[in-house]
């Protein structure tokens, strides 16, 4: 009979070793069903500064006429300017650099009538006011009226979009409603249910332009998430 006994608990000890066995390994299998998504947010924003670069030169056989033509020459530029709505705090003007070509190769300027110097300045714009700068670049004409040529060989507009953080929260948020819509698909077509987050990573968020607009920027996060499937 104590035999019995014995024999009868150690059958159900196995059986209930062997269902909480089962019961662990269900739950773990369980816990490993995940599904991970990538959801996706873009917005085309037009930038929000622009860095508008001008070079003036001038050039003759003797310096001092040339210093008096540069200094009338940058004073037009910055009237024009200032005349179309830039502020004083949005244009900066650089030293003139002088060149000598003498000083390189004197028979070479000579053969190619080229003058003994040259000065250069810079004139730069730095706005937030995009839509003006525009529409000056296509106003350039004016201001060689003026007998003002403004060289942009050596440079190029610059647009720049520098408000990332205030889309920041909506676009994180449209790109984890986009990975739960897809999950959500994942799991009804594989006949579950889709659970909470297991994980989840924001991606970086990128600025591109396109060649042909750059004064519009794309802007662009990837999330990547993984959701419990039940």
């Amino acid at each position: 009979m104590k035999n019995s006994t014995w024999a009868i608990a150690i059958a159900v000890g196995i059986a209930l070793c062997g269902y909480f066995v089962k019961n662990g390994m269900v739950k773990f299998a369980e816990k490993d069903r995940c599904v991970t998504v990538k959801g996706l947010s873009e917005r085309e924003v037009l930038s929000n500064r622009v860095v508008w670069p001008m070079k003036i030169i001038v050039s003759g056989e003797t310096l001092e006429p040339l210093y008096t033509e540069m200094q009338t020459k940058q004073n037009a530029v910055i009237s024009y300017l200032k005349l179309n709505k830039i502020k004083d705090s949005e244009i900066m003007v650089s030293s003139p650099n002088i060149v000598d070509n003498w000083d390189y190769d004197y028979d070479e300027c000579v053969k190619k009538n080229k003058s003994r110097y040259e000065i250069a300045s810079d004139i730069t714009v730095t706005t937030g006011n995009v839509a003006l700068v525009m529409e000056l670049l296509n106003k350039q004409l004016e201001l060689r009226k003026k007998g003002v040529n403004i060289s942009t060989e050596d440079y190029q507009v610059q647009y720049e979009y520098v408000d990332l953080s205030s889309l920041k929260p909506e676009m994180v948020e449209e790109a984890t409603k986009n990975a739960r819509q897809v999950a959500e698909k994942f799991a009804e077509d594989a006949d579950c249910d889709l659970g909470s987050i297991m994980s989840a990573t924001q991606g970086q968020f990128s600025v591109d332009e396109d060649y042909y607009k750059p004064q519009y920027k794309k802007i662009r996060v990837v999330t990547t998430i993984s959701y419990y499937l039940k």
